[in-house]
């Protein structure tokens, strides 16, 4: 008897299928995986619109939900894991072990489960080491896989590539080592060959080769993101609102909040939040640009690319106020770095604020 169809929730409608058999006895729903990559070479599927949202992500690189404490600049392909980032930020542990006599809490319900099956659930071990006089039993063939490595000193999980003998010591591993030889072919051009042996190399070749440049309509400046074209075509308008600094005594004024508040922690109160990592250095820097561009000396590959496009310097006045100086002023410039931002702003209002709050007004730069 063929079976037929029960009826399901709206959720189960959507991914899956429910079916009875002859006897009435409900059977396991079949899932019907209808959200499919269109991507490529890929075949993932997902029985959720999100899931095959957040799985793209991966393909594009983008992270749509980006955290929104101050300070932290983190994204992800999700809201449930900005979510589940967020309680990092608040401290929050909503879950409870739901074993008696423990009151520990969690941030995820992820993190009760696996506390309560490593300490409350106790499981009858059915993988047992044949190796003599061993005896050792685990939960999971994977771990007596990983056990067995101390008897045979070989790895357990090998690669499948002809001529690769590498082995590893988790599935998880050897399938990120796959990759290596698959690689990651471009795929925003036709013509382009490019095959990137890691994501995060594919995704640097992609921003650098195949991304769309907006350019300046002003001075044909070019930039990857539309977002840093809008911050530099301020440096253009005649009437501009301006960020000036509140401290006593000083005159300079920024495009943006962020470089005001740079300039208040580097100049006034001498903060140097971003510390070069490489060994021997220790450099501290009050923009993170300026670390990355000074990153740069410790790669001989980048450095060589630095050596054949020089770019001019820039002072870092220069940069957090967005002022460029012509080309021809720039050779025989005497001017410093001071008066160069102080010929920016004409008559600062008196009642400035001066108690560290951003100062907000309209002024005519000349």
């Amino acid at each position: 008897m063929a079976a037929k169809v029960a009826s399901t929730s709206s959720e189960e409608a959507e991914g899956s299928l429910v079916t009875e058999g002859e006897m009435g006895e409900k059977a396991l729903p079949v899932v019907y995986k209808r959200y499919i990559c269109s991507f490529a070479d890929c075949g993932a599927a997902y029985n959720k619109n999100w899931k095959l949202q957040a799985h793209l992500c991966k393909h594009t690189g983008e992270k749509p939900f980006p955290c929104k404490e101050e300070g932290c600049e983190k994204g992800f392909t999700s809201l449930h894991h900005l979510t589940r980032h967020s309680l990092t930020h608040t401290g929050e542990k909503n879950f409870t072990c739901d074993s008696d006599g423990c009151d520990l809490r969690f941030t995820t319900k992820a993190n009760m489960k696996k506390h309560f099956n490593r300490f409350h659930n106790i499981k009858i071990c059915v993988y047992v080491c044949h190796f003599e006089n061993c005896g050792k039993a685990f939960k999971k063939h994977n771990q007596l896989k990983v056990h067995q490595f101390s008897h045979t000193q070989q790895l357990p999980y090998e690669c499948p590539h002809e001529g690769c003998d590498k082995r590893f010591s988790l599935p998880s591993r050897l399938k990120r080592h796959e990759k290596v030889h698959a690689g990651y072919p471009c795929k925003k051009d036709d013509s382009c060959s490019f095959v990137g042996k890691t994501w995060t190399l594919y995704l640097k070749h992609v921003a650098e080769c195949h991304q769309d440049l907006a350019v300046c309509d002003v001075c044909n400046r070019k930039f990857r993101h539309k977002d840093y074209l809008r911050d530099h075509q301020k440096t253009h308008e005649k009437e501009r609102t301006v960020y000036l600094c509140p401290r006593d005594g000083c005159d300079r004024s920024y495009t943006t909040a962020f470089n005001l508040r740079s300039h208040i922690q580097s100049f006034h109160e001498e903060q140097r939040p971003f510390v070069c990592e490489h060994a021997g250095c220790g450099k501290c820097f009050a923009m993170k640009k300026s670390l990355e561009r000074h990153s740069v000396v410790h790669d001989p590959e980048k450095r060589k690319l630095k050596e054949k496009c020089p770019r001019p310097k820039r002072s870092l006045a220069s940069r957090l106020t967005g002022y460029i100086p012509p080309k021809s002023k720039e050779k025989n410039a005497s001017v410093s770095g001071t008066e160069k931002t102080d010929s920016l702003v004409k008559n600062k209002p008196s009642g400035t604020e001066t108690n560290g709050s951003l100062v907000l007004d309209k002024l005519t730069i000349q």
